[in-house]
């Protein structure tokens, strides 16, 4: 591990073992969430504890960072080394509670459930469940406190922002099979030219989220009103 990957690693782990001191408890809770801003596709939320962080673990996730910093090929090692030695818990919010509740809610709520399914497996309430942001998990009977950017600054939240993210983005990897027009292999779902144009082309799917993609389909009735007009 060369020093920089060491130091930066320690201080991830570092700033957890720090709030557990601060917050007299045993055990440190991470969550995260991925997919708030794409028009297509559920939203991800990730919560994530390590029980042992010893030098062989820090060694392992030497290259951990916010999944946003990583490559694809690192996530995926990551992924891997992170569900083999944590305790953790991956939910998933629907399109449909997207559109019912909206984005944030749906996003707290897996957020919520991720981490009490971490706290049930380590059957434990001596802890804290650090949340990336700065909104409180609603309806959640723990300790939790927020942490802004905390995806760059706490292990566990690093750690579930790549569960959450590349949990995310195998599932969308898996519906671009089935919806090919959308490109979603490669955007994800989020709102790329490529995306955007498939949209006002073929229409939308049970996957899009209606109120992200609502001006969109205007602007697609605007443009074909528009050429109707040009040939009348």
């Amino acid at each position: 591990m060369t020093t920089k990957l060491k130091s930066k690693i320690h201080e991830l782990f570092e700033f957890d073992f720090q709030e557990a001191a601060q917050n007299n408890c045993k055990y440190i809770i991470g969550t995260d969430e991925a997919g708030r801003g794409p028009g297509a596709g559920p939203v991800f939320a990730a919560a994530v504890c390590f029980l042992n962080a010893d030098e062989e673990l820090m060694e392992k996730l030497a290259i951990l960072n916010d999944s946003k910093q990583l490559s694809e090929k690192h996530r995926e090692e990551l992924f891997e080394v992170i569900t083999l030695n944590s305790v953790y818990c991956i939910k998933e919010g629907s399109v449909e509670d997207i559109d019912k509740k909206n984005i944030l809610c749906t996003s707290l709520e897996c957020m919520r459930k991720s981490c009490n399914g971490v706290i049930k497996e380590i059957n434990s309430e001596d802890c804290i469940t650090l949340v990336d942001g700065n909104k409180d998990i609603n309806n959640f009977k723990h300790r939790q406190k927020t942490v802004i950017k905390g995806d760059s600054k706490s292990a566990a939240i690093a750690a579930a922002s790549i569960l959450a993210k590349v949990s995310r983005d195998r599932l969308m990897e898996r519906l671009a099979r089935r919806y090919p027009k959308y490109g979603w292999d490669r955007n994800k779902g989020y709102l790329t030219p490529e995306h955007v144009d498939a949209i006002k082309q073929y229409g939308v799917t049970k996957w899009h989220r209606s109120k992200f993609v609502h001006n969109i389909l205007i602007e697609a009735e605007l443009e074909k009103t528009t050429q109707l007009g040009l040939f009348s």
